[in-house]
Parts: C-alpha cells; structure tokens; sequence
C-alpha cells in the first residue's frame, strides 16, 4: 500500500523519534562505561552511579510503555554494569506507572578486595517527570503537588514511604541509599526528611530538586540579587513573628536544628531556574551569619514566604512545613556550560567524567 505524502512525513517523524528515544535510554550509547572499575571512596563515582540508577528508573517506565520486555529491554544494563541487580519496582496505584525502583548491590566474588567500605546494600530510586501520554498526566499531577506544598499528601509518596521505612527496618539506615531526579528529587528529599525525625540519616543524592521561589539566582546583578534576598529575608522573619509569635525554642526542640543531622548531596545547575535557587539559598544564609544578622536569616531560612502569606491570608497560625528548605546540605554545583534548559535540568550530566564542579558543605548553626 502506497502512502500519501503526508503519511509518509508522519512516518518519518515517527521513526525519527524513536530512533532519538532509544539513543537516548540505551547504556551502551550514552551510559558512563568510563566506570569499568568502582572507587566507592570515590565523590564521582559515587554520584555517577546513584545517577544511572536513577536513570534505570526512568528507562523502566519506558520500557513498560513501549512494551519492551526481555531481551528488547533496554533498563536493565543502567544497574547490571554496575553490579545491582532489581530487587522491586515502585509501582503508583493511579495509573500503574513505575515511578520507582529498589536496587540490591551484589557484586561477583572477584571483587571482593575492592574498595566497597562505603557502598550501599540498597538503593532506592525515584524518577522525574516523563512526558508521555502514558505517565504525564499523573507525574504532572504530583508536580503540581509539590507547588502546593502536598506531595506528602500523595498515595505515590505513601508508597515510596512504605518503602523507605520498610527497608530502614530490615537492614539499618546505613545499608540504604535514596536517590532522585526532579520530582524523583524531591520525593526522596521528603522520604530523607520524615525518616530522619526518626532518627535515621541516610545518604542520599539529590539531582536538579526543585526549589520553589523565584529564580533571584539566574539575576546577572550581584547588588540587585543580594538586595532582593537581603529584603527577603526580613520580610519571611516578620511575616513568622506575625504569625508565630516571638516564643523562644531550644535547640533540642527545634526541628530544623533537629533535621540538621542530615545532610543530602544536592547536585544543581545554574542554568535550571528550577533548582539553582539552592546556590544563593545556601550562600546567603552563610552571608546574613558574617554580618551579624543570622538571628534573622535562622527564622527565614526555614520558612517559605509563600507558606507564610497564605497563613497570614487564612488567618492561620500553622504555615506547612516547606519541602524544599533544608538545613544542611553537601551542594554541587554544575558550572559546566550547558547548551539549553533541557541540559541543564538532565540526569545525564551528572554521570559525565569531564564536569567543572564546585562543592560545598552548609551545616545550620
């Protein structure tokens, strides 16, 4: 049968992107096989390999969309080059989409004198948004969720959690690992944070999470960026005072100080609006302490004006706890040039051997 011309385009189009999709999920194309011998003492290797683990999680769900099984399937290698295998997949009772995976480290006998003192036994990893028909509509969903500040709200999250807490309890939180990228991001960072008000601190790697504020970071004027943060700062401490009051907590009773135990891998780009407000989130409260206004800066820094307002307009005394804020964190940043958005927000620049990166570790006093 004879296509029109139209047809035909159509065609084309659609081979074309599935030769894109696929380059683009298969390990042998763009996987880190750079990593053929494992330093987990190692920074790079170690962000690496939380990064394809995650990006397993991603070529999972595609798989499952694209029905390729068995040999055609093109997630297993994200794991198995790396010595993993897939102990279960995290599945949302919405829409049936994986969203997540659990990962046991198994590595062969013949590596059992390399340096494994500070590898994971489990890792559990969370996807970000894919757009495709399949799982848009539900990520997009959640994505909105965390815009209202009600991700913990979610039957996905109540899943994920079940997870966390479960695993915690069968092997310690030293064995287990989070990871995520984007809404995965912020759905390990939610899991991190619960977990660790029981007491349980495990490593996890952030990847572009986002931050919901104005992106200040992406303004090219210093004075104008410090301004606008400076003023900030004194707006969210008043709007706290208003609707707190001026009640003195203790260290051992305060939860950010509490939470502060904690200290995730963040892993931002300047060029993503979504998450490079970390950079001045941290900066800045590190600036506001060296000027002697860090009483201030400790009411705003865990505080979103956001939150606030609407507490104010609701007449409310109780503001939700903001997911995105954090009181300790090892920040790297990613000042390796990136062509567009589309780089800069994507798990797979965190896997590449050649970044320019520049690290930090913020510690809330």
């Amino acid at each position: 049968m004879q296509l029109s011309i139209s047809e035909y385009q159509k065609e084309r189009t659609r081979t074309a992107n599935a030769v894109m999709s696929f380059e683009r999920e298969d390990f042998g194309l763009l996987g880190p096989l750079h990593l053929n011998s494992i330093d987990w003492a190692n920074s790079n290797h170690r962000r690496s390999i939380a990064a394809s683990l995650v990006q397993g999680t991603y070529i999972l769900e595609r798989d499952r969309q694209e029905k390729r099984r068995g040999s055609q399937a093109l997630a297993p290698p994200w794991w198995e080059f790396f010595h993993f295998k897939l102990i279960r997949q995290l599945v949302d009772d919405a829409d049936s989409c994986v969203f997540g995976a659990i990962y046991e480290y198994a590595p062969p006998s013949s590596h059992c004198n390399d340096s494994i003192d500070r590898s994971p036994r489990y890792v559990i990893a969370f996807r970000g948004t894919i757009n495709k028909p399949d799982s848009f509509s539900r990520d997009f969903s959640l994505d909105i969720h965390i815009i209202r500040n009600g991700l913990h709200q979610t039957s996905r999250f109540e899943i994920a959690m079940k997870a966390v807490r479960n695993m915690v309890a069968m092997v310690g939180d030293s064995s287990v690992w989070l990871a995520g990228h984007s809404l995965g991001a912020a759905m390990a960072m939610l899991a991190g944070k619960t977990i660790a008000k029981t007491g349980n601190f495990l490593e996890a790697f952030l990847f572009n999470p986002p931050f919901l504020s104005a992106p200040i970071e992406r303004i090219n004027y210093g004075n104008v960026k410090h301004g606008l943060r400076f003023a900030s700062s004194f707006i969210t401490a008043g709007l706290v005072l208003a609707t707190k009051g001026n009640s003195q907590t203790s260290q051992s009773e305060d939860p950010f100080f509490i939470l502060s135990a904690w200290t995730p891998c963040l892993f931002v780009n300047p060029t993503d609006h979504l998450c490079s407000e970390y950079i001045g989130y941290f900066e800045h409260r590190k600036k506001m302490e060296e000027i002697g206004y860090g009483a201030i800066e400790r009411l705003a820094t865990q505080n979103s004006l956001g939150d606030l307002f609407m507490s104010v307009v609701r007449r409310s005394a109780e503001a939700a706890e903001p997911l995105h804020l954090l009181p300790s964190a090892y920040l790297t940043v990613n000042l390796t040039p990136s062509e567009d958005f589309k780089q800069a927000h994507g798990i797979q620049q965190w896997w590449r051997p050649d970044l320019h990166l520049k690290c930090n570790l913020y510690k809330y006093k």
